[in-house]
């Protein structure tokens, strides 16, 4: 007799898999590999998994449907193999589907000013006539709404689509949100780590963030599981590591900029941010004081093939209109001619995250050397 695929196929419509009764041509079961050469046959069937238990017994009852169905003289015993489908890997849900750049703001430990930078980049941005929004994932020490001016705000729901959602608090033209406003100001955040990153991803994922260009995540100082609960629930942009000079916040930062690249991570530096280069007095504008150390961060970059996206120097204004919930580059918004020198730095490191976001996007390396002067 003369054999064909279709024949193959009618009698293995006679074999059902036993995991959900239909037979093996309604699962797709049957690879289209049928090789016909006289009265021998060959073909693979396809299984979800190696730890299927019904492999064997399947693979038999083709085998028999075969002879049984076509000719007991067709060859097919221990010519059919076996194939697994290749697992799909598993999508993340897209979380904020109106944002452009996702930028989180990183230092290798506390007090360097990673927050104070994180404030002023986001109002820098958003004087740029660009829609900013920033999470402070500072879980256990929250500074945005004092930094803000917002620390007696109260968070209010919003219908959206259909569904209820927190809506961000908006100042200086940044839409921004911290564990601050549901926990007591004055009482230390005393969660585990799981805890605390399911907070975090409600923070994100049941908020009102809207349109955006940029949403900035100040980020715990350190290397933590916060860390990596971001990376996994957002497709991160870049990370912008912030350090002082300073030799011991440059061997944290060595850390951080280590972690995001490793690996199991890969999230692209976007450039190293060298907070508290130097000390100017008030009366003195022109004069500099290397306090923590000179140019520690600038050689860090170098070393690191990063670029440096800018260098603020320690002025007590910045300190003080951060005390003030008025970030230093608010002043950006009337004239950035005639604002203060220090917020003009944070107009420089703005410029430069958007530039270095627009190369990551384009696929081409950062350059590594910026006039940030």
């Amino acid at each position: 007799m003369t054999l064909y695929p279709n024949l193959i196929l009618d009698a293995l419509r006679n074999v059902r898999y036993p995991g959900n009764g239909k037979n093996l041509v309604e699962n797709n079961m049957v690879e289209d590999d049928i090789r016909i050469d006289g009265d021998k046959v060959s073909f693979s069937l396809i299984f979800d998994r190696p730890t299927d238990p019904f492999i064997k017994s399947v693979v038999r009852a083709a085998e028999t449907a075969i002879n049984t169905y076509i000719s007991p003289d067709v060859e097919v015993r221990g010519n059919i193999a076996v194939k697994f489908r290749q697992a799909q890997p598993e999508k993340k849900p897209d979380l904020l589907p109106g944002v452009k750049n996702i930028v989180g703001v990183s230092s290798g430990k506390g007090g360097v000013g990673k927050s104070t930078v994180s404030a002023n980049l986001a109002v820098a941005l958003a004087a740029k006539g660009y829609k900013v929004g920033l999470l402070d994932a500072d879980i256990f020490g929250p500074s945005m709404p004092k930094m803000f001016g917002v620390e007696d705000e109260t968070l209010y729901m919003v219908n959206k689509e259909g569904r209820d959602w927190i809506e961000p608090i908006e100042r200086y033209g940044v839409k921004m949100l911290s564990i601050g406003f549901l926990v007591d100001r004055d009482k230390p955040v005393l969660w585990r780590g799981g805890m605390a990153s399911n907070a975090l991803r409600q923070l994100i994922s049941d908020a009102w963030w809207g349109d955006l260009d940029y949403f900035l995540i100040d980020m715990p100082p350190g290397t933590s599981d916060i860390h990596l609960t971001l990376v996994q629930t957002l497709g991160i942009t870049g990370v912008v590591v912030v350090s002082t000079p300073q030799e011991v916040a440059l061997a944290d930062a060595r850390k951080g900029i280590a972690m995001f690249t490793d690996d199991k991570v890969n999230v692209p530096i976007l450039g190293l941010v060298e907070n508290m280069a130097w000390f100017t007095p008030a009366q003195h504008p022109d004069e500099r004081y290397y306090i923590f150390g000179e140019g520690g961060a600038v050689k860090l970059a170098e070393q690191s093939g990063v670029r440096l996206l800018a260098r603020i120097p320690l002025v007590m204004d910045i300190r003080s209109h951060a005390d003030d919930g008025r970030p230093v580059a608010v002043a950006l918004e009337d004239d950035p001619q005639t604002a203060d020198a220090e917020a003009r730095a944070f107009a420089t490191l703005a410029d430069n995250v958007v530039e270095a976001v627009a190369e990551r996007n384009a696929k081409m390396p950062p350059s590594r050397k910026v006039d940030v002067k």
